[in-house]
């Protein structure tokens, strides 16, 4: 891969209390299966983001095992009940180890 993964997530700043609010997250991968080559024949290593959790002032609210067949740049949306203001914490876990992390804070009034 000649990047590194770039997660992104959208979210609204603020909500009302009891508001259900939607989460759009995409991360930048090439979700590489493992079963292509190179131009010399040489098997391309597998590299694919294998899990994906939201947690919410540490609590987990969202969690999704992916599998080789999701395809490139994968994107993931949800709904949540806005209780308090507090921070949003999102983690995509390759298969190889990494962990990509992006933080979003929401205030609730």
């Amino acid at each position: 891969m000649s990047t590194r993964p770039t997660p992104r997530v959208r979210l609204p700043a603020t909500a009302k209390a009891g508001e259900m609010i939607e989460i759009k997250s995409l991360i930048s991968h090439e979700m590489e299966s493992g079963q292509r080559r190179d131009a010399q024949g040489a098997n391309i290593p597998r590299k694919i983001i294998k899990g994906f959790r939201a947690t919410f002032n540490g609590k987990e609210v969202f969690r999704a095992d992916w599998h080789p067949a999701i395809s490139a740049n994968p994107y993931q949306s949800f709904f949540v009940k806005a209780t308090e203001s507090g921070e949003f914490e999102f983690t995509w876990s390759d298969d190889d180890g990494s962990n990509y992390v992006a933080k979003n804070k929401i205030t609730v009034a």
